[in-house]
Parts: C-alpha cells; structure tokens; sequence
C-alpha cells in the first residue's frame, strides 16, 4: 500500500544525504505541545479525524473522506518561546509543536475539503529546496537531535545556509518495523 508524496527532484545525493526541490503543496497542519511523543499522538488524532471526514466539502456541502499521504512532518514551533538544547530538541515536557500532513496533489486550495476543528489549519507552501538526511528506526528526541547535527555538518561541508528550524518526516504507520521505517529531517536552505 504505497501512500502519495509531495513531488520533487534531487539536485545533489550523497549517501544518506540529499538536496531535493519540492513543487507547491498543500498541508493540513494543527499546533500541539508536548514532548515529541505526546505531540505526535496529539497532532496526528486532530489531523487523521480531519482527513477521515470531519470536514466539508465547499462544493458538495458534505463530508469527503481524504487520501491519506507522507510524510506526516513535526517541526518544532519556534515562534513561541521554547527552551532548546538543539534546533529541534525540547527540554522536558510542554514544548510547541507543528505537526502536518501533506495533501494529496488532486486538490487545490478551492477545491480541498474544509475542516471543521477550527485547530486544523490549511496552508498554501511555495516551491522550496531542502536539505535531507534518511534514517531508520524510531524517532525520540535523542536521535532527532543527532540526525540534525549530521544533517547540519554535512550543509557546513557543502556550503548551504538554512532558512528555518528542522522538520522531522515519517513515512510509514506505527506497526511498521523499527528497521523498515523511513523517516528524514529536512532543512529549509536559502
């Protein structure tokens, strides 16, 4: 069962590493706190009730049932005041999260179904080119860290500059094995 994913393509790979442009999408997106955990569960329940129907659709004026796609991205929000260790880590519990999903292409701003959780935001994102680093297994705080610092040592090496905080993406349900799954933290560049 593969999922759909936001169009790109990769301007430079190595190894575990890439730089990709992404076309414009579209992402459902909710503000939750927490620990990346906690936030995770939070967000996805808000979004996934979205996505499953609890919404309306602007032409029909009924409910639709939505495609489900990946990544499902968290991103730390960095608007609020949050104390960090690192770009993306949070000391203890209560941190602000942005938890997404990125709508399947079919749709425009028009035509996308309309929530009804007021929490559940709908976002227009440009064109953008990230920097990314694939990993395996499950994701804390510890290794999203860590995945940033390899992520932010290899741009260093490579000369590109950042133009916003680590994005971490998962790519499979929450049975799929440790050593099947797919995540990536991405970084915006400049």
């Amino acid at each position: 069962m593969a999922n759909e994913e936001p169009r790109y393509e990769v301007v430079k790979k190595e190894g575990d590493f890439e730089v990709r442009r992404y076309q414009p999408m579209i992402i459902a997106e909710v503000l939750v706190t927490g620990t990346l955990s906690e936030a995770s569960n939070k967000g996805f329940r808000q979004i996934a009730d979205f996505i499953f129907g609890n919404n309306e659709d602007p032409v029909k004026k009924q409910s639709e049932k939505i495609a489900m796609t990946a990544p499902v991205t968290m991103e730390a929000d960095t608007s609020s005041k949050i104390a960090m260790t690192a770009p993306v880590t949070m000391e203890g519990s209560g941190g602000a999260w942005k938890m997404a999903f990125v709508m399947p292409s079919k749709f425009t701003m028009d035509t996308l179904p309309k929530p009804k959780n007021s929490n559940v935001i709908i976002k227009q994102m440009p064109a953008q080119q990230v920097a990314v680093v694939t990993f395996s297994g499950w994701v804390d705080e510890e290794k999203l860290s860590a995945q940033t610092t390899r992520l932010n040592e290899w741009m260093a090496k490579n000369g590109l500059k950042t133009s916003g905080s680590a994005q971490l993406s998962r790519y499979n349900p929450p049975w799929t094995l440790p050593f099947w799954r797919r995540n990536e933290v991405w970084m915006k560049l400049d």
